[in-house]
């Protein structure tokens, strides 16, 4: 039976109140403008009803824009008040995300993904860590071509992983998931943050801090594709070498050799044939987009030859429909695409104007204030902003809001405190994806994964909260000395 309200009613209810409670009982703090304060009360009342679920985060988005928009909390003139609540639509970062989404679709069509995947086992499978490996070596190479992590670690790797695991008689069901499929379902998951902090086009939420970096910044700090790519490498291929490993140790796989998943592997791809043409030119496509991400014909060629990162994408795109790899209906019917583009540009649009405004200003003098009076520096204060950002994930059930609820504030107050701009930005970027470590709820690929039934609750947060902390030391020590020799800071 179909349910008589397009809402959950508690969620909803809590969500509405807080924001009524800001709006009209909070009083407006001192240098604070009465426009701001009222914004504020609809981004918290949004950010609550995401982490309720209170409705699909796009459907509150379009809630959140009517709302911007009729109470003029950006404008009294009705015409400018709605052209601000719509003015993220044109955000070229916005549109780079929903391109290649939608993109990324080929690699399911063409079966390209599932192909790679068992490139990679067939080549290092003839051991249990080196099937580890192998599924994280998979995962880098689909990553700057998939920004929902979700589709590429658990609709792409998962079900390979199941796949190898069920072909050792691996069964959460039977009760022999500790033969090696808790160990490659937690390899699965863990490698899916690692190489989500690697691209901006890894992980839908990467070009909003992009956005919210160089506003907080001045524009001091602005992340190109490639200067994050460049920035995030080696940090992310020793996290991505130490991962396998580490679990390995907190999980050992009772199964230590395993020549028949190099075979398993070998199978799946006799039973795909040989690489089709739409492979072929997906391949070909992917080649030339991380070529002008990267900005190599600029730097070979000269800066005439420049490509903006979110025109390569369209280019990329129209190829593929050129070319038939990909048809109008399939983008269509991708519906995470439009869902992106439309509460990524109703987030930025109120994060930019909450910035606008003055308010991210206020909170970020508030926490430099609590922080300064503790009397310590800024490296001290700032490891301490950082770690406090990163755990505050286990309140949160999406990367988005996290991110959108926090790192403006949290970043600002890092700068008002002395610390670099470049490297606090990397640091901070990098946090918000190291969080995802933490829960069964922390991103989409999650609950896929756990859901999965391979691992118990406390074995999946044990582990969780031990990767974060070996990634926060690889991405503090070899990320701050990488971008030391890089120049960045």
């Amino acid at each position: 039976m179909k349910q008589a309200l397009g809402f959950k009613p508690v969620p909803m209810a809590i969500a509405v109140a807080i924001g009524l409670l800001i709006w009209f009982v909070v009083p407006v703090p001192a240098g604070v403008t009465a426009n701001a304060w009222h914004l504020l009360a609809l981004f918290v009342a949004t950010i609550t009803a995401i982490i309720g679920k209170a409705m699909p985060i796009g459907a509150l988005s379009i809630l959140a824009i009517a709302l911007v928009a009729l109470t003029g909390v950006t404008s009294d003139r009705p015409a400018t008040a709605i052209a601000d609540a719509l003015s993220s639509f044109s955000s070229p970062l916005i549109w780079l995300i929903g391109v290649a989404i939608m993109i990324s679709r080929a690699l399911l069509k063409t079966g390209l993904g599932a192909r790679i995947g068992y490139v990679f086992i067939s080549l290092f499978g003839k051991r249990t860590l080196g099937v580890g490996y192998a599924l994280a070596a998979a995962e880098l190479t689909l990553a700057p071509v998939t920004p929902s992590n979700t589709a590429r670690g658990g609709g792409i790797i998962h079900p390979i992983m199941r796949g190898i695991a069920d072909s050792f008689d691996s069964d959460p069901e039977k009760g022999t998931q500790g033969r090696i499929g808790k160990y490659l379902a937690l390899v699965n998951y863990h490698a899916n943050p690692i190489t989500s902090a690697m691209f901006i086009t890894a992980t839908a939420p990467n070009p909003l801090i992009v956005e919210l970096v160089a506003k907080a910044s001045g524009s001091q700090v602005r992340l190109s594709w490639g200067t994050w790519a460049l920035a995030m490498l080696l940090p992310g291929l020793v996290a991505l070498a130490l991962m396998p490993l580490v679990i390995y140790l907190l999980h050992p796989p009772e199964i230590r050799r395993t020549p028949d998943a190099a075979g398993f592997a070998r199978e799946k791809l006799r039973e795909r044939g040989p690489v089709s043409r739409d492979e072929k030119i997906l391949l070909g496509v992917f080649a030339l987009l991380l070529l002008l991400w990267a900005g190599v014909p600029e730097r070979l060629l000269g800066p005439g030859w420049a490509v903006e990162a979110t025109t390569a994408a369209f280019v990329g795109l129209g190829l593929l429909l050129l070319t038939g790899v990909l048809e109008w209906d399939d983008l269509l019917k991708e519906k995470s695409a439009w869902d992106t583009v439309v509460w990524f540009s109703a987030l930025v649009m109120m994060a930019t104007f909450l910035n606008k405004l003055g308010l991210i200003a206020w909170l970020s003098s508030s926490l430099e204030g609590v922080i300064e009076s503790l009397g310590l520096d800024w490296i001290a204060a700032c490891s301490l902003l950082m770690l406090a950002y990163l755990y505050a994930h286990y309140m949160f059930a999406s990367t988005t809001a996290h991110i959108t609820a926090m790192f403006a504030a949290f970043y600002g107050a890092g700068l008002a405190l002395g610390a670099p701009p470049f490297l606090f930005a990397l640091l901070m970027a990098a946090a918000s994806n190291i969080m995802m470590t933490l829960t069964h709820y922390a991103t989409g690929t999650s609950p896929v994964i756990f859901g999965s039934g391979y691992t118990t609750l406390a074995e999946w947060w044990k582990t969780g909260f031990v990767m974060s902390l070996v990634l926060i030391a690889v991405w503090v020590l070899v990320g701050a000395t990488w971008w030391k020799l890089l120049g960045y800071w």
